[in-house]
């Protein structure tokens, strides 16, 4: 279970590869940015949600 911690950094480096691609779509007149943005701040979203439960589950007696 050692990789549930790592996870976690999977959607920032998604968030960062969506907001990189949403930036590059916003330049090009033909196409339309907004799903990357979306995409960017569910998974920039999901990476905070999973860092709080990691915390959470790391130290059980503490947030009861």
């Amino acid at each position: 279970m050692v990789y549930l911690k790592y996870i976690q950094y999977f959607y920032l480096v998604a968030a960062i590869l969506f907001a990189v691609d949403g930036f590059v779509q916003l330049n090009a007149s033909e196409r339309n940015p907004w799903l990357s943005f979306f995409f960017a701040g569910i998974a920039l979203f999901m990476f905070f949600f999973r860092r709080r439960f990691a915390k959470k589950y790391e130290n059980p007696n503490k947030n009861k």
